[in-house]
């Protein structure tokens, strides 16, 4: 296998659970955390984690294949889209 083969292959694994690794770091971090808690106060937690969810994949440029993640190991989220 090619390192570029091993490259693309590593980085579709983790574009597959990037929602919960960026829901991880705010998480973990007490500014972005307590700035997530502000939000989810004024509009609710469904919506802030749709619109980081949006953020992510605009960010990253990607695109959502037909699967879920039903069990992230972030305590934020619930379940996340899985992008490609």
């Amino acid at each position: 296998m090619l390192p570029k083969e091993i490259a693309q292959l590593a980085v579709q694994k983790l574009n597959k659970k990037l929602s919960n690794e960026i829901f991880l770091i705010i998480q973990n971090d007490r500014e972005l955390m307590q700035a997530y808690l502000k939000a989810v106060e004024a509009s609710g937690v469904e919506s802030v984690n749709q619109q980081i969810g949006k953020e992510i994949k605009a960010a990253y440029q990607l695109v959502n294949i037909n699967k879920r993640e039903d069990d992230p190991s972030c305590t934020l989220i619930k379940s996340h889209q899985m992008f490609e």
